[in-house]
């Protein structure tokens, strides 16, 4: 059975594309000896089959097999379909899992690093345009922690937060016809307050005398259509939405910004032609007018405070791992997380497939974008985190959905932040790259605690106990209550801002905390809480819920957490993402809260 067939790249569609998914021939490398061997030469190497894109260690690979192994390799064969012609043919990976060399008809064609980003290559010149042959050679080193692992344990059994590691590809391989003068990079930068949307785009190949032309669309009528002379290979282009008369269009007061409430979006289609206005390039995305700040110590979605509700959602599944079994288990988590009554999550410790973000467009659903993150700090460590992190701000700059940027979590990483020097530059050298390729979205330098320069001050605090525990949950509640009181909390005995820094007036968020663990079916594992029953998960959840109401400084949350994982009990749903109670009981306590902001 082949999995993941959808269009992996919702930003930048082209109509041909051949889908590289389904079963591939596969080997173990235990010994490293596949290079020296040259494996990327023999087929009689590859003794098993997987599922791509399933990990090896996941149960829908078809192999199952959790235990270390840091190189692996993957082969299969395929035809171009006739009709491409004599076109360009790129190679395409969602992400591979941690360094991957590629050959094609046993020539190398590229190699990237980095295990959570996209990247791909041209590989025209090595094809024969007969019976293809893609060998993929993986490395995943199983126990260093200087490379980005996120939740990845460098043991070989899953622990405390810890999880089972993921190696090799696990997002989709596909290929795609294109000509050598196209449309390459692609990015769009709304203006709500002036009406605008600003295209930027690179040309590659033979550019002179070619031209853009755009069509704008929303509800499948017409908006703008304007032309663009390429003069240079890169190329920024920016069309006055307001003077497009948009408004004719039956829009009134902000109702056509995106919201997760109103999750407007924009259709687009760019074609790139020749001088004799023959077609080069055809493509179609989307954009949503959206804009996020912060001022007066609120976080602003297009101009107004916007509280969120967001919960920790660490993008895992029982069989596919970091892997999402199919597309509308991605659709289906969003819908559940809203049906909740929450307006977002936290992606934690993960870059999720473009799939998810498209979804997160397209129903209404704040994101905060997350890296995995390496767990001790060197400078190899930090120049590997910078690479990704460039590398996932060129990827997902065009999705509306996303809010904000995290590029630290609880000081991992930087585990001596609180008063190194060096760790404390890397923590604002994190802050300020980010706001210099992506002055449209929020940046939290270190979210938790030991804060340097941020945009909003994010907390982690799960000390609200059991609710047996009265004192040590109304000291958890006057903890939250002021400004005071939350600045001068050390949860988990860490100061809320690193030394040398303190809070400039940004927004304070709590941005983990509940965690209630509750037992359902077979499962076993923790929680930072616990309760027995389905009645008892309510009231808990209610209890831990009345004290961040309660408090007349916090500015939005993030519940811990979505799902369970592995060995973690404490998701409103279990693993298979059943809920553990009633949802509209969630929801309600969201709601009732709501309620009240609303009111004051």
């Amino acid at each position: 059975m082949n999995y993941r067939q959808e269009y992996p790249r919702p930003q930048l569609v082209r109509k041909e594309w051949l889908n590289l998914n389904g079963e591939w021939d596969f080997a173990f490398d235990r010994e490293n000896v596949g290079m020296k061997k040259k494996w990327y030469q023999k087929a009689e190497a590859f003794d098993r089959k997987i599922n791509v894109p399933f990990a090896y260690q996941t149960k829908l690979s078809g192999i199952h097999d959790p235990s270390f192994c840091d190189h692996v390799w993957y082969r299969r064969t395929f035809s171009i379909p006739k009709e491409w012609g004599d076109q360009s043919v790129i190679i395409h990976f969602g992400a591979v899992d941690y360094r991957a060399w590629v050959y094609v008809n046993g020539k190398l064609v590229g190699f990237h690093e980095g295990g959570h980003t996209s990247f791909s290559f041209d590989i025209t010149d090595c094809l024969t345009r007969e019976t293809e042959e893609i060998v993929v050679r993986v490395e995943d080193p199983s126990t260093d922690e200087t490379i980005p692992r996120g939740k990845q344990f460098w043991k070989e059994k899953s622990e405390a937060i810890w999880y089972t590691r993921t190696t090799g590809i696990w997002q989709t391989v596909w290929l795609e016809p294109v000509n050598e003068t196209r449309i390459s990079k692609l990015r769009f930068t709304p203006d709500i307050d002036h009406g605008d949307i600003l295209i930027e785009f690179d040309v590659l190949g033979d550019y002179e005398n070619t031209r853009a032309e755009f069509e704008i669309t929303f509800d499948q009528e017409q908006i703008a259509s304007n032309t663009h002379l390429v003069t240079a290979p890169y190329n920024k282009h920016l069309i006055h939405l307001y003077q497009q008369q948009i408004f004719r269009t039956g829009f009134h007061h902000h109702g056509w910004n995106w919201t997760p409430e109103n999750p407007k979006l924009f259709d687009i289609k760019i074609r790139l032609l020749d001088e004799h206005g023959h077609e080069l390039d055809k493509i179609e995305s989307y954009f949503g007018m959206r804009k996020i700040h912060t001022e007066n110590g609120m976080v602003y979605l297009n101009n107004r405070p916007y509280y969120q509700k967001l919960v920790l959602d660490q993008g895992y599944w029982p069989d596919g791992l970091l892997t999402a079994p199919t597309d509308e288990d991605l659709k289906k988590d969003i819908e559940l997380t809203k049906e909740m009554g929450f307006n977002g999550c936290r992606k934690h410790q993960k870059v999720e497939d473009p799939r998810f973000m498209y979804w997160a467009d397209k129903l209404g659903f704040l994101v905060w974008g997350e890296c995995a993150a390496a767990p001790y700090f060197s400078e190899t460590a930090a120049a590997r985190l910078t690479k990704e992190w460039i590398e996932i701000i060129e990827r997902d700059y065009n999705h509306p959905s996303l809010v904000a940027w995290v590029p630290i979590n609880e000081s991992w990483g930087v585990p001596f932040i609180n008063r190194d020097k060096q760790q404390q530059n890397h923590s604002l050298a994190m802050y300020h790259l980010i706001h210099s390729l992506d002055t449209t979205r929020l940046v939290i330098s270190n979210d938790g605690w030991e804060l340097t320069k941020t945009d909003i001050c994010a907390i982690h605090n799960y000390n609200h106990g059991n609710k047996e525990e009265v004192a040590k949950y109304e000291y958890y509640k006057d903890s939250l209550a002021t400004k005071e009181s939350i600045l001068k909390s050390q949860p988990a005995h860490r100061n809320i801002y690193a030394d040398g820094f303190k809070h400039e007036g940004e927004p304070i968020l709590l941005t983990e905390f509940g965690g209630i663990g509750f037992k359902v079916g077979e499962d076993a594992g923790w929680g930072y809480t616990s309760v027995k029953t389905e009645e008892e998960f309510v009231e808990d959840y209610k209890r831990v819920m009345e004290a961040v109401y309660a408090s007349k400084i916090l500015h939005g949350y993030c519940y811990t957490q979505l799902t369970d994982v592995e060995q973690e009990i404490n998701g409103l749903l279990t693993y298979h993402r059943e809920p553990k109670c009633d949802l509209k009981k969630i929801r309600e306590i969201n709601h009732v809260w709501h309620r009240t902001i609303v009111e004051n």
